[in-house]
């Protein structure tokens, strides 16, 4: 565990950082990409369900192990980005309006979440008639086709909203906050790099990758708690691959 105290650990932490960013974006770019064109010309379900193993175990290994070796790294640094967020102008003005409000706020909140949920269920089983379902980037070939692929989606949904969240909401934050001093920088780099993971869905993916990276940083920082993250991450994921697939396409009524 590096000391803030220590001069070089900023150092040590812009060596991670600078490997870390490499690795991620040369993985996004060229590996995930090839990858998934490749996983878009399969016909045969028993390769569908080989590569989304693969990319379960790969993202579970890659994702959850750079975020536990950073955290052992940086742990030091989440309550103090975290203090550095709350001591800037929209962290005071956030403070002082749960203050102001009291419960009212939170509740508010929860009910608009409510009926996001309710409303996305609604708008889906409204489309159950419909061929296609609109999608933001080029996802489409991931949608499982039958049972076997409907329990690796839910599988990889809840895999990604857990490491995705533990990478890219506390850990990388808490190392480019070290590195570099600036919890501006630490959120905005995190986003974007989130962003970027998602290349191989083109620029409508990425960019509404970008926007989902946003909101559950604010969620993050608003309530402090990551594990809140990690069920909204997992959520949005499983209205992709799990609620669509079933409610429109029927998929769990297919064995193979």
């Amino acid at each position: 565990m590096l000391s803030p105290d220590v001069p070089t650990t900023r150092v040590l932490l812009l060596v991670v950082l600078t490997g870390l960013v490499a690795l991620l974006v040369y993985r996004a770019v060229q590996k995930d990409r090839n990858e998934f064109q490749r996983f878009k010309r399969f016909e045969r379900t028993r390769n569908r369900q080989r590569m989304m193993r693969k990319w379960l175990l790969e993202s579970f290994a890659m994702f959850g192990g750079a975020a536990v070796v950073i955290l052992l790294l940086a742990s030091q640094f989440v309550p103090l980005f975290q203090q550095e967020v709350g001591r800037s102008p929209i962290g005071v003005w956030w403070r002082s309006l749960l203050i102001d409000t009291g419960g009212l706020l939170p509740g508010f909140a929860t009910g608009v979440a409510v009926a996001l949920v309710g409303g996305t269920i609604v708008a889906v089983a409204l489309a159950r008639r419909s061929e296609s379902v609109p999608m933001i980037g080029d996802i489409g070939a991931l949608l499982p086709r039958n049972r076997p692929e409907l329990v690796l989606g839910a599988l990889l949904s809840v895999n990604a909203g857990v490491v995705e969240e533990l990478l890219f909401r506390l850990a990388v934050p808490a190392l480019i906050f070290g590195a570099t001093g600036s919890a501006t920088g630490a959120v905005i780099g995190s986003v974007l790099l989130f962003a970027v993971l998602h290349f191989y869905q083109g620029w409508p993916g990425m960019i509404g990758a970008l926007v989902i990276g946003a909101l559950l940083m604010v969620l993050y920082l608003a309530t402090g708690s990551i594990l809140v993250v990690i069920v909204a991450h997992a959520l949005i994921d499983l209205r992709s691959l799990v609620l669509i697939p079933m409610l429109v396409f029927g998929v769990h009524r297919v064995r193979v």
